[in-house]
Order: C-alpha cells, then sequence, then structure tokens
C-alpha cells in the first residue's frame, strides 16, 4: 500500500515537472513575442555559443519518425529522451496537413476507460520494446489523467499543435523501441539519455 503511494505521488511530480518545463520552454522560445524578434534571439544565441535553442530547432527540422494518419494528420516525433527518474518522454508535433478541418479521433485516446474520461488525448500510445519483449503504456497521475497532450478535438487546415507523451523507461540496454499509436503506422524510434 505504502509502495503504490509512493509510486503514485512521484507521476504527481512528474506530471507537475513536465508541465512547468512546458511552460517555462514556451517562454523561453518567445511563445508571446512576434516572429521578428525569434529569428533575432536565436540568431545572437548562436553566435554567442549558446547551445539550447539550436538543438530545439535541430528537432524541429529533422524529426527523428514522421506518421501519417487518417483526415491528413501528421506526427513527426522530434525526440525520445530517459529521464534520470525511470522515464522516457517522446516530444513532437501534430500537424494538419490537410486542406481540411480535422477532427482528432477519440480512438487516439485509447480505450481504457479511466482514460477516456479526461478527455482527448494520446493516451492510447505505447512503446514496444521488443528486446525485453515488454509493452509500455503512457503513464498516468495520481487522478487517472494519462501524462500526454490533452484536450485538443480539432486541428485548422495548416495547424500544428506540440505533444509529449510519457512513459515508463525500459532498461538502459534497450535503445531502440517502437512506438504505436492507433490509426497510424508505427515507427522505430532511437532513445537518447
Amino acid at each position: 500500500m505504502n509502495m503504490r503511494f509512493t509510486g503514485k505521488a512521484r507521476r504527481a511530480m512528474v506530471a507537475l515537472t513536465v508541465v512547468a518545463g512546458l511552460a517555462l520552454g514556451s517562454a523561453a522560445c518567445g511563445g508571446g513575442g512576434g516572429d521578428d524578434k525569434k529569428p533575432q534571439s536565436s540568431s545572437s544565441a548562436s553566435k554567442a555559443g549558446g547551445s539550447q535553442p539550436n538543438p530545439q530547432e535541430g528537432e524541429s527540422e529533422a524529426p527523428i519518425a514522421e506518421l501519417k494518419g487518417p483526415g491528413g494528420l501528421l506526427l513527426q516525433i522530434t525526440s525520445a529522451v530517459r529521464d534520470t527518474g525511470g522515464f522516457v518522454t517522446v516530444n513532437g508535433a501534430i500537424k494538419n496537413d490537410g486542406g481540411e478541418l480535422a477532427t482528432i479521433p477519440s480512438a487516439l485516446s485509447g480505450n481504457e476507460t479511466e482514460i477516456m474520461n479526461n478527455g482527448r488525448s494520446l493516451g492510447g500510445a505505447t512503446l514496444v520494446d521488443s528486446k525485453s519483449k515488454k509493452r509500455y503504456y503512457v503513464l498516468r497521475d495520481t487522478e487517472g489523467r494519462p501524462l500526454t497532450t490533452t484536450g485538443f478535438s480539432t486541428l485548422k487546415a495548416g495547424e500544428t499543435i506540440d505533444v509529449f507523451l510519457q512513459f515508463p523507461a525500459p532498461p538502459a540496454s534497450s535503445t531502440e523501441v517502437t512506438f504505436q499509436l492507433p490509426l497510424f503506422p508505427s515507427a522505430v524510434i532511437k532513445i537518447s539519455g
């Protein structure tokens, strides 16, 4: 019983850390500034030898996997990073690559009642480690909410939203896993960190 509480508490702390990190990341990337300010800060950071903006730019330019889904949806996975707390965080973006409004299919949330009760999400995603023959599901917080991007139901033509998903980490010896999301093809992705 005490172990379950500790695990739940840990997941809640991870969820808060991820949310705080996303909020700080948005502010650092100039989420509220004009388009003319963003290139200047990137260029001055590059000249000053700053390393943080460059990996973000590289990730958005060269995804490690690109999956085409229904209705013109395109999922680009930009990173899969092993955290020291025993988690893998997958980052990327979903884009409506079609010419019309795209409705996000409810199947992406998966078929577990607890996750479906928390609205649209990417809670149906899994990582499959063929080396250790295990499947890893999206983590949940203490309220049963999936540790992934939630709350989106439609995308306008050409619209892109950043997404994240957090999973338990496979053993350190497993550096490649298969990412699966309902209605999208599977893709082998490399875990860094």
